[in-house]
């Protein structure tokens, strides 16, 4: 469950009480993308809004209508930035549009429609979206969520656009049942049996958090399928992330021991593994990644900011970009709260290597610091990955 924050605070210089959602997440994104080496007029400020929808204009000082499980604060933006091992930066978006009523059928309804009107102006095909809507999208759908995007921004790129779908959504007693049926219908039923003997292991401490899809016509545009470790160990993790051939599980560990200053258990929100499938090798995952939420396991965000860094700086990743890009998201004081960085991820394999580390809008509460604590109930979400 989503632990309650306890106060807010915005940005310097900024009048709360006229600050809409869109104007707060609007200059966090140009920022960041400022930061990544985005041009001038390169970012899609526009199409930020109409995936916000009906909650775009909603003030900072009203009291949110809907609560999201994008981010803690219960606001339905989250940012993040990839460092590649290219030395590129890639800026994201992940978030949830809102229908007039907000609530999960009407929700997803609403994203549904948004996707429809990006196909025809980015050219997104729907058609695996359309192909496995029926089992993720039902009428009286449950969960936490039925339907989040992710816009996936590189300089002097096209925007690219994924859809995060609830293999919880006719219950979480059926989530494999969900997407075995779902990869099935894409052509991909082999992957089934990778992840469940890499990642679901562990009984009910083993479940899948998200099925999503590339919504582009690239060769190498993927299914990625999500598995939440409840209490897992970073062995654990190794194990997982040997589904690729090709990934040094050593750097799987290190990763767990620097972000999370730990080799386990964790206790608190879960471990998250992810793998990628395309078409063209439908039984092998091309690239795992880890997700480590490093929001509970570390007192405030100024010692999230250490371990962050001097992990980039050991993997030899571009490390001058961080502090840039924290700037770009709040002005408060990193030992003031804790979730600004709210998780990170190491991604490996043949699709490419990096880290990806993802910031919370903060757009309605910033949460107080505390000690680390190993007890806090878990999410079912990594906050999702590009």
């Amino acid at each position: 469950m989503r632990t309650p924050p306890v106060r807010r605070t915005a940005e310097a210089n900024v009048n709360v009480a006229d600050t809409t959602l869109y104007d707060h997440a609007r200059n966090q994104l140009s920022a960041l993308c400022r930061v990544a080496g985005f041009a001038p007029g390169e970012v899609p400020e526009a199409l930020l809004a109409h995936l916000l929808g009906s909650v775009a204009a909603q003030r900072l000082s009203d009291k949110p209508r809907y609560l999201s499980d994008v981010a803690d604060d219960g606001s339905p933006v989250e940012f993040s930035l990839a460092f590649d091992d290219s030395g590129e930066q890639a800026v994201r978006i992940l978030g949830e549009t809102y229908a007039e009523n907000p609530g999960l059928a009407s929700n997803a309804a609403a994203g549904l429609r948004v996707f429809r009107e990006l196909a025809r102006s980015l050219g997104c095909p729907l058609d695996r979206l359309e192909a496995v809507r029926d089992l993720f999208l039902p009428a009286e759908p449950e969960g936490l969520f039925s339907l989040w995007y992710s816009l996936i921004l590189r300089p002097g790129g096209r925007p690219k656009l994924k859809v995060y779908l609830n293999p919880a959504a006719r219950g979480e007693d059926r989530d494999r049942e969900l997407v075995r049926e779902g990869l099935r219908r894409l052509g991909l039923a082999d992957a089934y049996e990778t992840v469940e003997a890499h990642a679901l292991r562990r009984g009910e401490r083993d479940r899948f958090s998200f099925f999503a899809l590339d919504l582009d016509e690239s060769p190498l545009s993927r299914v990625k399928l999500y598995v939440s470790h409840d209490s897992a160990t970073a062995a654990d993790a190794e194990h997982a992330a040997a589904a690729v051939s090709s990934v040094d599980s050593l750097q799987v560990r290190r990763f767990c021991h620097a972000i999370g200053g730990t080799e386990g258990p964790f206790a608190g929100r879960p471990l998250v593994s992810s793998y990628s499938f395309v078409e063209a090798d439908p039984g092998v995952p091309g690239n795992y990644s880890l997700y480590l939420p490093v929001r509970d396991y570390v007192p405030d965000d100024s010692v999230a900011r250490e371990r962050v860094l001097d992990h980039l700086r050991d993997s030899d990743l571009d490390h001058t970009k961080l502090d840039s890009a924290l700037r770009a998201m709040s002005a408060r004081p990193l030992d003031e709260g804790v979730g600004l960085i709210a998780h990170v991820s190491l991604r490996l394999g043949d699709f490419g290597t990096g880290m990806t580390v993802y910031l919370s809008s903060e757009a309605y509460e910033v949460t107080a610091p505390r000690g680390v604590t190993s007890g806090r109930a878990a999410s079912q979400k990594p906050r999702g990955a590009a």
